[in-house]
């Protein structure tokens, strides 16, 4: 039996990028449901079961950062923003309020699928309770907390484990700062960024073939960081089309 057909939430003001959108993720297998405005948006996330939305902020009727909100008082399906709005403050207050992603427009949509592609396996991995997250040559064993990469075993010290740990739960997924500064080293150490700059460069001297040029731990610069899958593991397909 094949799997079910995913259904991605697309709520954008503007025709001709969700029709972008639509082609792009239909050539992926997805069922899209399309919304105008926030009030379309809210009835149909309320009524019918999706496996992601696409939010674009700029609404007519409400900001979107305000759906955000009202779907994640009732909801954990992952969230993917587009946004104009580029600044760092934007991106994290965004992802602080619960969003899994934020694009910034203009995107190609090889980038977008291969963040909703990520969004799914985080989500699906969540409720699977899967314990192992496998990044390239990573390899995170949640529940005996054992790291290797290439089958061999990695020696972490505790804050290095805690940090990798935080990232492969959301893989895929960008993590911002604050959040891991909070998780790791408490409330009062939340400004205090040069921490994480630290133990990521360690983290990456362990996992990464070439740490200078990392293609597992990425910066996501002034919001976080991410774990990422491999170019050939989230590469698009060629007939997707190509930006917007």
């Amino acid at each position: 039996m094949s799997d079910p057909q995913p259904v991605v939430l697309v709520i954008d003001d503007e025709v001709q990028i969700r029709r972008f959108l639509r082609a792009g993720f239909e050539l992926e297998n997805f069922a899209v449901q399309e919304a105008e405005n926030a009030a379309a948006a809210l009835r149909i996330a309320t009524l019918k079961p999706v496996d992601l939305i696409v939010l674009d902020l700029g609404l007519p009727d409400l900001d979107g950062a305000t759906i955000v909100e009202r779907v994640r008082g009732w909801s954990d399906v992952p969230i993917i923003v587009l946004s104009v709005r580029s600044s760092e403050e934007e991106k994290v207050r965004l992802l602080e309020l619960g969003a899994d992603d934020y694009v910034v427009k203009p995107f190609g949509i090889a980038e977008l699928l291969a963040r909703a592609r990520a969004a799914l396996r985080r989500k699906s991995r969540s409720t699977a309770g899967e314990p192992v997250v496998t990044i390239g040559p990573l390899a995170i064993d949640l529940a005996a907390r054992v790291v290797s990469v290439e089958g061999e075993k990695v020696q972490l010290s505790p804050k290095e484990y805690r940090l990798l740990q935080l990232l492969a739960q959301h893989a895929g997924n960008v993590v911002t700062h604050q959040h891991l500064l909070k998780e790791i080293w408490g409330v009062k150490h939340m400004g205090d960024a040069h921490y994480l700059r630290i133990f990521v460069r360690k983290l990456r001297q362990k996992i990464e073939k070439d740490p200078t040029q990392p293609r597992i731990l990425v910066t996501e610069l002034g919001v976080g960081y991410r774990l990422v899958q491999s170019p050939e593991q989230d590469a698009a397909p060629e007939a997707a089309p190509r930006s917007v």
